[in-house]
């Protein structure tokens, strides 16, 4: 009995993640929580023990994508790296990296192109922006760090042609470290202007 338990236990997992996934995949929601909570009440099954990873999500998300997304995601994601490669160029003095779904594949028609942006000043991005006559808008993230403690970090959101781009600041002594996946908990893969090009077809 307890290893049919187990089994009915994966599988049940392995059916949120799917769901996850697709909520993921084909209504924007970008929170792997939410994803995950809502695939389990859909399919009633209880949101206090037993939901899979966010890993197991991210690795049911690429499936997904894989099996059904075909030309359309990639077009999406060379769109959105091509769109990184001119923000990027228009941010270069603040030596920005691009992290998230547009880095790691996984960027679809509802992803912000993700950036951290370095400088030792809080408001000279914000000088910078306004100096060019940008808009944007401020947010306040709250990320679980590398020792287990939560701390918040300042997010300007812009607008750049069909692109939401979000700039993560990274003053000071935060630059230091990589942000934490929210995927896996490890430091996020970052990639400098070069490394993009690099990736990004002519």
């Amino acid at each position: 009995m307890p290893a049919r338990n187990s089994q009915r236990n994966q599988r049940l997992r392995r059916e949120i993640a799917a769901e996850a996934a697709r909520i993921i995949a084909t209504e924007g929601q970008r929170n792997y929580l939410a994803a995950k909570q809502k695939a389990a009440g859909r399919m009633g099954a209880s949101t206090r023990s037993g939901l899979p990873s966010n890993q197991e999500v991210d690795q049911a998300l690429r499936e997904w994508q894989q099996i059904y997304g075909g030309d359309d995601h990639d077009r999406h994601l060379e769109d959105l790296r091509a769109g990184a490669i001119e923000a990027m160029r228009f941010l270069e003095p603040f030596g920005p990296r691009l992290v998230g779904p547009v880095v790691e594949g996984t960027a679809d028609q509802f992803s912000r192109i993700s950036m951290q942006v370095f400088s030792e000043d809080p408001d000279e991005v914000v000088r910078y922006l306004m100096e060019h006559r940008i808009p944007y808008e401020q947010e306040r993230r709250r990320i679980r760090w590398h020792d287990g403690d939560y701390r918040h970090l300042d997010v300007l959101v812009i607008e750049a042609g069909d692109h939401t781009v979000e700039l993560l600041m990274m003053i000071g002594r935060d630059a230091l470290q990589p942000l934490p996946s929210p995927i896996d908990g490890r430091p996020q893969r970052r990639l400098s202007l070069n490394e993009l090009e690099s990736l990004t077809p002519p």
